[in-house]
């Protein structure tokens, strides 16, 4: 079952904790931004325009926030940052409690808020390395993607359930409240300055320029980094998911259908999770990465040949679990491989890929989809994604054998 022997080192339960909280409180705006702004436009356009208004700023504070990340102390970064999600959600509840209706003003504090997590996430993530030992890394990360696989799932059910009640200013103000709890946890933190005092000069964007040139010349990091692009590019089906409810999984309901098909791989991972005592504790770091990113390929294939609405549930919730193995070593390699005054910067890069993959996924897979045909843009994905690991594989020894 589950490895929760991090838990054991209290600084690393108070992040771990905070974590719980805002996993479930950050999906109640993140279903009601979109809600809104469809109540307002009646068009799905503009909820793709605001997906997108939030992406840009996500892409340049992380990686801005990593390089301050690793020049300043962590803790107070994610105090600031923090708070500052806490206010944008606090905002975000008067305008809709205003009931002021304005498209752009929601687009405004999405972009200031995703800025705000940019910064947050490379400082939250960069710190476990230094709350618990090397050879608890595996364990840590699985503990953390548990919570916010768990928050995917049951987020958006609670948005879902109390929105017809309650309504949607109710939702930001939630997220703002257990925000506040989150802020506390992270106050009873120990202070984590930089452990080279020459590092609390540097925080500009010549010291970003130098993360992605220390990547280049590590091959290990650039291929943990390659592993997720090919997997999350070539084998995330999420855009096709509408397509596929209403025409192969109609007989079962359009709704179920999608409900079902966003909720499998969030399932998976938080299963994977649940049993990370399974692998948590194997040294084989780059071998169980490649083969992990290859249960995903064969299980996104398996999806795409589905005729069966239950059948492609299982294999979503394969992929899923693949899913969480694969980002538990790959997180482990990032923490273990770098040293810690660089730690933020690569954290930083991680989120921009974490977060742009799928984004450009869904533009791949929407062409494809239409142009192929649902299953075959699916399965060559899902095959495709195999290959080039399996390619990987066979001519990069080092990543093949690296271990803790």
């Amino acid at each position: 079952m589950m490895d929760t022997t991090p838990l054991r080192h209290r600084p690393f339960r108070r992040l771990w904790s905070s974590t719980i909280v805002t996993a479930v409180g950050s999906q109640l705006t993140a279903v009601a931004v979109p809600t809104q702004i469809y109540d307002i436009t009646g068009s799905s356009a503009w909820v793709g325009y605001a997906s997108f208004a939030g992406l840009a700023p996500l892409i340049l504070f992380a990686l801005w926030g990593g390089a301050v990340a690793d020049s300043v102390d962590r803790r107070t970064l994610m105090l600031v940052t923090n708070a500052g999600i806490a206010v944008t959600s606090l905002l975000f509840w008067v305008q809709s409690f205003a009931g002021l209706e304005s498209t752009g003003l929601l687009m405004v504090l999405l972009a200031v808020q995703q800025a705000f997590f940019g910064m947050n996430a490379p400082a939250r993530t960069a710190s476990i390395a230094r709350l618990v030992p090397g050879d608890e890394l595996p364990a840590a990360n699985a503990l953390q993607s548990t919570v916010t696989q768990t928050g995917l799932i049951v987020g958006p059910l609670l948005a879902g359930a109390l929105i017809p009640v309650l309504g949607l200013p109710v939702l930001y103000l939630l997220d703002a409240i257990v925000l506040l709890a989150a802020v506390w946890a992270v106050w009873l933190l120990p202070a984590l300055p930089p452990l080279d005092a020459a590092a609390r000069r540097r925080a500009g964007w010549g010291e970003v320029v130098a993360g992605f040139r220390y990547i280049a010349t590590r091959h290990i990091l650039l291929l943990s980094f390659l592993a997720d692009v090919i997997a999350m590019v070539f084998g995330m089906p999420r855009a096709l998911f509408p397509q596929l409810a209403s025409t192969t999984y109609a007989p079962w309901g359009e709704g179920f259908a999608l409900g079902l098909l966003f909720a499998a791989i969030p399932l998976g991972a938080v299963l994977g999770g649940l049993m990370s005592g399974t692998f948590s504790r194997a040294r084989r770091h780059g071998l169980l990465v490649i083969a992990a990113v290859v249960a995903w390929g064969l299980a996104i294939a398996g999806f795409g040949l589905s005729g069966s609405l239950w059948w492609a549930v299982v294999f979503l919730a394969a992929a899923g679990f693949a899913d969480m193995v694969s980002m538990v070593f790959r997180s482990a390699i990032l923490q273990s491989a770098v040293t810690d005054d660089m730690r933020g910067r690569m954290q930083g890069v991680f989120t921009v890929v974490v977060a742009g993959g799928p984004r450009l996924a869904d533009l791949l897979h929407g062409m494809a989809g239409s142009a192929l045909g649902t299953r075959v843009a699916v399965t060559a994905g899902g095959l495709l994604v195999v290959v080039l690991m399996l390619l990987i594989a066979a001519t990069s020894r080092d990543f093949r054998r690296y271990a803790v």
